[in-house]
């Protein structure tokens, strides 16, 4: 199927009392589409997340991408030095708390519902890294219905903001989760994973497991060096699978 010629735009909403940025990306022309919330990794709205975010609008979605650092850095964008990993990691790890990272998500999800071309209850989510974390605390959402976190490190040990670990939220998810790792993944141990499907598979969330041979952190980012171009493509038509479910 060829892509949708799409527009892109960088937007604001409100959240709580404060103004979000998002970047928005939709098909051209009249429609009616699922919405799906873009998650960042710890580098922010970059080039890379807004490019996730028009790939996904180009198969035919209504994505935005809110900036989830706006309260600690509003506007970064950076790039994949170990500088950078520092800064965006005291950013994501040391700063943000998750009952506000929910807010911008819901406040997201509430703007779409304002564009007429967006369905009103066919919402999905979908986060890297920090952001793959992220997303497995918005599959809570009850507008959230598919869900698809990469490598979301932390979530069996903590949550941001501290408080208990985000894995004990499962009992709320009501959607589908599809959750993809890497074996070579030093930052998530097997075990991890093992807990976070045992923990979906008890509350018989509708989920899948994906764990790609070969592929460490941050392997669908073909600006990292982690890129993994075999694993990145599976995991994009399962992707696709996951939110044509909505």
């Amino acid at each position: 199927m060829t892509d949708r010629e799409i527009d892109t735009k960088t937007v604001k909403i409100a959240s709580d009392s404060v103004q979000i940025d998002a970047y928005l990306a939709k098909p051209q022309g009249e429609g009616s589409y699922p919405g799906i919330v873009v998650l960042q990794e710890i580098f922010g709205v970059n080039a890379h997340i807004q490019e996730v975010t028009e790939r996904i609008a180009k198969v035919g979605y209504v994505a935005i991408a809110p900036a989830l650092f706006q309260r600690q850095a509003p506007g970064f964008a950076t790039g994949y030095t170990p500088e950078d990993i520092e800064v965006g990691r005291n950013y994501a790890w040391g700063q943000t708390k998750a009952s506000e990272l929910l807010s911008d998500i819901q406040s997201a999800i509430d703007y779409l519902k304002t564009l007429p071309e967006v369905k009103k209850d066919a919402f999905g989510c979908i986060g890297f890294c920090f952001g793959g974390h992220v997303a497995y605390l918005a599959a809570s959402l009850a507008d959230i219905k598919a869900t698809a976190s990469f490598y979301g490190a932390r979530i069996t040990t903590s949550t941001p903001g501290n408080g208990e670990p985000t894995i004990n939220i499962t009992s709320d998810i009501k959607g589908m989760v599809y959750a993809f790792f890497g074996i070579e993944d030093s930052s998530i141990p097997t075990e991890q994973v093992d807990q976070i499907q045992a923990e979906l598979e008890k509350y018989q969330v509708h989920t899948r497991v994906f764990r790609y041979k070969d592929a460490q952190h941050g392997f669908f980012c073909d600006r990292r060096a982690s890129y993994n171009p075999q694993a990145a493509a599976d995991a994009w038509e399962q992707v696709k699978e996951l939110f044509s479910q909505l």
